[in-house]
Order: C-alpha cells, then sequence, then structure tokens
C-alpha cells in the first residue's frame, strides 16, 4: 500500500510537464542555410558527378522554394503599403541606411 502526502496525488493520473520545444528556424532561413551548405558541397573537387547531380537537383528546388516564399513577402509587404484610397505606394528599401 502506497502512502501519499496530503495535497500530493498519483502520478498515473498526472502526465509528467511537457518539456519545451526548442525553437524552429522560420523555413526560409532553414532553407537558405541547407541551400548554402549544398553550395559549399557542390564547390568540392572530390564530388562524384552523380552525388553532384543529386546535390545541385537539391540546390536548384531549395532556390525556387527560397524565391517563392521571398515574392510571397513581397506581397505581403505591398499590402501593407497600401494607402487607404486603394493606391499602392511604391517606396525604396535600404536595409543598410537609417531615415534621418
Amino acid at each position: 500500500m502506497m502512502v501519499y502526502r496530503r495535497g500530493q496525488a498519483p502520478s498515473v493520473n498526472n502526465p509528467a510537464p511537457k518539456k519545451p520545444e526548442p525553437q524552429k528556424k522560420p523555413e526560409f532561413e532553414r532553407s537558405l542555410a541547407r541551400l548554402e551548405e549544398v553550395v559549399r558541397k557542390l564547390e568540392s573537387p572530390q564530388l562524384s558527378l552523380d552525388e553532384a547531380m543529386k546535390l545541385f537537383e537539391e540546390g536548384v528546388a531549395l532556390s525556387r522554394e527560397c524565391q517563392k516564399q521571398l515574392e510571397e513577402a513581397e506581397g505581403k509587404v505591398e499590402i501593407l503599403l497600401k494607402k487607404a484610397d486603394g493606391k499602392l505606394t511604391a517606396e525604396s528599401f535600404d536595409p543598410e541606411g537609417e531615415e534621418s
């Protein structure tokens, strides 16, 4: 017979607390990192033709996926930049410069 202290419930009815899941990288960043890895491997002189073709095919698919995601992001930005009258305002984006 098991004796429990006051307020303590058997562990059978209480599931173990869930461990927090590690934060996942967004899909675009993972794809881009893999594409960079593929490019590094393709630059290796010891790579066989068969392996190079497989990596090249994967690289092309990753490149297309990244381009698609960038176009989707651009479309979302355009929607956000629309003025109330429905006209789109084209604004140049300079990631390195700051507005004064």
